[in-house]
């Protein structure tokens, strides 16, 4: 067997770091997650671990390239790294390793999402209506189907099986290089679906309907208004939502539970570092909201669980951390150098139980879809700062206030500003503004030039059985209700 470490990583979608029963945060969740919970036992959970960017494309340029957003700029769903470069994947490659990467793997490059994430993307902070961007967007759908099938997720379930065949001739090879299995499955991301044999799985009665979030907060109301939840937020709808998002969770560990059995029963875990994380949250109706694009905790926190030969185990870390530590991470698993470029410090010597994380706090930016602009998020102990390019900063007490309802932001003027300064020391908030607001402009002036000539074919969300080329279908596409007076203003945006 080979004398270098094996990778065997999952990273999951849209999994609140919260959910999981090792946690204790959620008593639906106590018995649903057995699995994932036997793997922190066996290594090290990371108890406050977050995303860097709470959506998909740019929190994986970030964990892959080890580069926060202003550093990469990886703005959006539309724009993460550049063909060329670096992830510790193509590190990995270049060291000898033999990957297999499974499921939604090339998501950090630019250009792999729809036509709306680059329109709405580029001109949310000029849509002063607040004109609804995800209104017919499918992952609005809550569904569950009449079935005993305990293979509800089918894609999920035939990825999972190829990556235990995987496992099997890795163990049965006469070549010795060490591998990296990488996993990306569909679940647990919106739409809500899931069926009866899951959804019993998780107890009805330990459902809850978190408390309403008051706040009127601009920055909330426009993302509230954007993303324009069309199935309502009585009781009833918020508890089915909720039940399916854990019952997707619950099916999902049993995926990962089957797949750890493989890796004990060939052999190969005597000799590989298991990983679990995710790329972002999911709200599931906390704060009236759905999917993720938030700082809140159900959005921004991670699950993330490091286990394997000669690391700790049963080890709970408390200190923040986030996707930005795990590429040095795995350069110190795959024995690679660390790159200058980094902005994270590894994990494997507290995997191994030597000390704390040194950083002691967790950042993270966002400017993608559904917002009007630039916000950062950075938590330092249990208080929590999020901070607003042209909005005031809100500041929450995770210990006191884990629903994040009571802005402490004038009550603790002191503390504000001392999170206001270790945020201003990691990034230069004028610098990326200007860059973003740089980008924007160019991307669409370019865009807008290319689609009135009828060079884009829109086929999502509004246009999924009618695909148009036209201009204005485009744009009606991603701002429901589009018109002249809105061209206008972007055409004086445009302007010199």
């Amino acid at each position: 067997m080979s004398q270098k470490r094996n990778i065997l990583m999952i990273h999951a979608e849209s999994w609140d770091g919260r959910m999981l029963g090792c946690q204790g945060h959620h008593p639906a969740l106590r018995s649903a997650t057995p699995n994932i919970d036997a793997l922190a036992k066996r290594g090290t959970l990371f108890r406050n671990a977050y995303c860097t960017n709470p959506i998909c494309c740019p929190s994986r340029a970030n964990m892959l390239s080890g580069t926060y957003s202003h550093e990469c700029e990886s703005w959006n769903n539309y724009k993460g790294l550049e063909t060329g470069m670096w992830t510790y994947v193509r590190g990995m490659e270049e060291k000898g390793y033999q990957t297999k990467l499974l499921g939604k793997h090339y998501d950090h490059l630019t250009g792999h999402h729809t036509i709306m994430n680059r329109v709405a993307d580029c001109l949310e902070p000029l849509n002063r209506e607040g004109k609804a961007v995800m209104d017919q967007d499918t992952a609005q759908e809550i569904v569950v189907l009449d079935s005993e099938e305990k293979r509800c997720h089918e894609q999920d379930w035939n990825m999972f099986d190829e990556a235990g065949q995987y496992l099997e001739e890795r163990s049965e090879a006469e070549n010795d290089a060490p591998f990296f299995l990488g996993l990306n499955p569909g679940l647990v991301h919106a739409a809500f679906v899931t069926n009866t044999y899951w959804l019993n799985k998780v107890p009805e009665d330990l459902i809850d309907v978190p408390p309403v979030d008051p706040s009127d907060h601009p920055a909330e109301v426009y993302q509230r208004k954007s993303k324009a939840w069309r199935q309502g937020f009585d009781d009833e709808t918020v508890k089915k939502v909720r039940r399916i998002y854990f019952a997707m969770c619950a099916e999902a560990d049993t995926m990962i539970g089957e797949l750890l059995d493989v890796l004990e029963a060939t052999g190969l875990s005597e000799n590989t570092t298991v990983i679990f994380s995710s790329d972002h949250g999911e709200l599931a109706m906390e704060h009236q909201q759905y999917y993720k694009m938030s700082h809140f905790e159900a959005s921004a926190r991670i699950p993330l669980i490091i286990a394997g030969p000669d690391l700790a185990k049963g080890q709970t870390v408390e200190t923040p951390v986030s996707l930005i530590d795990m590429a040095p991470t795995i350069c110190d698993l795959a024995d690679m150098p660390h790159r200058q470029a980094f902005s994270g410090e590894s994990l494997l010597p507290v995997a191994k139980g030597d000390g704390q994380p040194e950083r002691g706090w967790a950042m993270a930016m966002y400017s993608g879809v559904t917002t009007n602009t630039i916000s950062y998020m950075i938590r330092q102990g249990n208080d929590k700062l999020i901070a607003y390019e042209g909005y005031a900063p809100r500041l929450f007490d995770l210990a006191q206030d884990p629903a994040e309802l009571h802005d402490l932001a004038e009550e603790r003027p002191e503390r504000r500003e001392e999170l206001l300064k270790l945020l201003d020391a990691q990034v230069d908030r004028e610098e990326t503004l200007a860059l973003w607001e740089e980008y924007r402009r160019t991307t669409f002036a370019m865009f807008r030039r290319q689609a009135k000539r009828g060079l884009y074919l829109d086929n999502s969300y509004g246009l999924r059985h009618q695909p148009s080329s036209a201009y204005d279908d485009i744009m009606g596409n991603a701002f429901t209700g589009w018109d002249g007076e809105n061209e206008k203003r972007v055409s004086e945006w445009l302007s010199p």
